[in-house]
Parts: C-alpha cells; structure tokens; sequence
C-alpha cells in the first residue's frame, strides 16, 4: 500500500485539531487591548505552543514519509495511536487555559506531550523495522538525540509539577517551561532529514 492515502488522511486529522483549538479562544468583551489581553491572552499563548507542537509533528510526519516506501498493518495502527494523542491536544490544551496553569491541567498536559513523543518513536520504529537497518530512514534519524532528551525535558517538567512548591507556581512554571524548551528545539529543523528527503526525490 502506498503512503498517499495515510498521509491524506494525517493531514486531515492535524487540520481539525487546529480547527478545534482555535475555536476554543475566547472573543474579547470590550473593544480595547485590555480587553483581549484580559479575556484572551493566556488562551492566545497556549493556543501558540499547542499550535507549534502540532505543525512540529506534522513537519516530521510529512518528512518521515517520504522516506517510506509502503505502508502496512502495523504503520496503519502505529500512525492512527499517534492521531489520537495528537486529538488530545485541545482538551488538555483548554483545561491547562481555563484552569489558569493549575497543577492537575499542566501536569495532564506534560503527560500528553510525553504519549504523543511516544507514539512517534514507536510509529518511527514500526517503520524502520520495516525498511530494514539500510532504510533512509534509519539513517536520517541517526542517535535521535533531539528524540532521546524529548522524554526527559517532559518528564523533569512533570515531576517538577507534582513535587515542586505543590502550593505555589514554582513547579509549574518550571514545567511550562520544559515544555516550551522542547518546542523551541524542534522548531529548528534537521538538516540531515532534508538532505536525505531531497537525494530520495532526486530520480537517478
């Protein structure tokens, strides 16, 4: 099975995400800037980071199929496991919002942060295995070392959440920004895929 169809129907789902996301702000109730920087502002930043993290895995996912030459069983599931954590994206996103960066919300967040980072390995693993070790795949991710801290920064903001100043926001602002610190090293793309992406479109 080509990868067409899979790829449609990813970009689909990611689109709607979005979609839902941004329905989620609320309008302001006035007219002036202090009215949106009262009623929207938080809303507006997570609704960025969300947004960010959601056109962080659609690059990848765009980049990692075109290393693919054919999709089975196991990549169907493995990228529908994927969709569905990235689909809890706006309801983690809007209870972390309205609840104003309590400690239940950021933590379910950073949870949902580490399931989609998960679901990626495990679909990126799913696919090298059935390429084979010399797939371009393979070697386009490398050591994966962006892939490999990811876990950690999520999991340090989690417990950091949970352990640190429980009462206060200390602990929560160090997760918040864990969270951002993964999505700024994302946003800076990977050379080595792009070269690899342009020699397997470049026809011999």
């Amino acid at each position: 099975m080509r990868t067409t169809r899979l790829e449609a129907f990813s970009d689909g789902v990611l689109a709607i995400i979005i979609t839902i996301m941004v329905l989620e702000l609320k309008p302001p109730g006035g007219h002036r800037l202090s009215d949106l920087v009262h009623t929207t502002g938080v809303s507006l930043l997570t609704y960025l980071l969300s947004f960010v993290y959601v056109g962080i895995y659609w690059n990848n996912h765009h980049h990692m199929f075109h290393l693919v030459r054919r999709v089975t069983g196991g990549v169907l599931w493995a990228n529908l496991a994927l969709l569905f954590c990235l689909s809890l994206f706006p309801f983690t996103t809007a209870w972390m919002d309205d609840s104003r960066f309590a400690q239940t919300p950021v933590v379910l967040y950073g949870l949902n942060l580490l399931i989609a980072a998960i679901a990626y390995f495990v679909l990126q693993t799913v696919i090298i295995r059935q390429e084979g070790p010399e797939s371009p795949l393979r070697r386009a991710v490398g050591k994966d070392l962006k892939g490999k801290a990811s876990p950690v920064l999520y999991l340090t903001g989690i417990l950091s959440a949970l352990a640190i100043d429980g009462g206060g926001h200390a602990g929560v602002s160090i997760a918040l920004a864990c969270f951002v610190g993964v999505a700024i090293m994302w946003i800076i793309p990977d050379r080595r895929i792009d070269r690899l992406v342009r020699q397997y479109d470049t026809p011999d």
